[in-house]
């Protein structure tokens, strides 16, 4: 049975071998034929195949980007303008009363128009818990002597009509005023009251917005008698 095998595989080999070499293609058995001219055959319209040569890139042209620098100076000029223009500020005096505030008006008719106004600004009230008025000195300096006693501070309270009296302090309110009154009484303060120091009034400020130099020279010379002990502010 090996043997058979053996002549098996050598008759197969050496038809193999016959057939990779053409020996067989007598009888129509030969592998596919693989040179160069069967190849030539399976092309199709090689006449038409052109070699081309390769396109030139074209230069870039300068973006608008890059001549930007070109246009740069135009810009300048408002700066310049800015420059050369004159530096100007604005001052404000104030809070004045009505009496202040028509001294100011007459001085400054001499000014540019335009270049001053008076705007209204509302003066709040205010009030004072108050001891008095007393009959004498000898009562005011016993009632300081008691207070301080007490440890209570107070001063005088520069208003003509009150004096003599003590203010025992003043408050933008006249409820913060009570407050304060009904602690004092705790503390053994029986006779103050509350009072109002000054009642609620119109005053006036008065604003320059774009004061220059020479204006500015002007105004120190026709407003500074006018305004008294106000003096002139940088404005807020």
């Amino acid at each position: 049975m090996l043997r058979l095998a053996v002549i098996v595989l050598l008759l197969a080999n050496a038809g193999y071998y016959a057939w990779s070499h053409g020996w067989l293609r007598s009888w129509g058995l030969a592998p596919v034929e693989q040179s160069e001219p069967q190849r030539m055959a399976q092309q199709i319209r090689p006449e038409t195949l052109r070699i081309l040569r390769a396109r030139e890139t074209p230069p870039v042209a300068p973006s608008v980007a890059s001549e930007a620098p070109a246009f740069a100076p135009p810009a300048r000029a408002p700066a310049a303008m800015a420059a050369s223009a004159p530096a100007t500020v604005c001052l404000q005096a104030g809070t004045l009363d009505q009496r202040q505030a028509d001294a100011v008006r007459t001085a400054a008719a001499a000014l540019p128009q335009g270049s001053w106004s008076l705007e209204s600004t509302p003066i709040p009230g205010r009030w004072m818990v108050y001891l008095g008025r007393f009959a004498d000195d000898e009562a005011l300096d016993k009632k300081r002597a008691e207070l301080r006693a007490r440890k209570v501070p107070f001063d005088r309270p520069n208003n003509p009509t009150l004096e003599p009296g003590l203010s025992l302090g003043r408050f933008s309110s006249e409820e913060a005023a009570q407050r304060a009154l009904t602690t004092l009484g705790n503390q053994g303060v029986r006779t103050a009251r509350v009072v109002v120091e000054r009642a609620e009034a119109r005053g006036f400020t008065l604003r320059l917005p774009a004061l220059d130099s020479a204006t500015r020279a002007q105004v120190e010379t026709q407003l500074r008698p006018a305004l008294g002990e106000k003096r002139l502010r940088t404005c807020p």
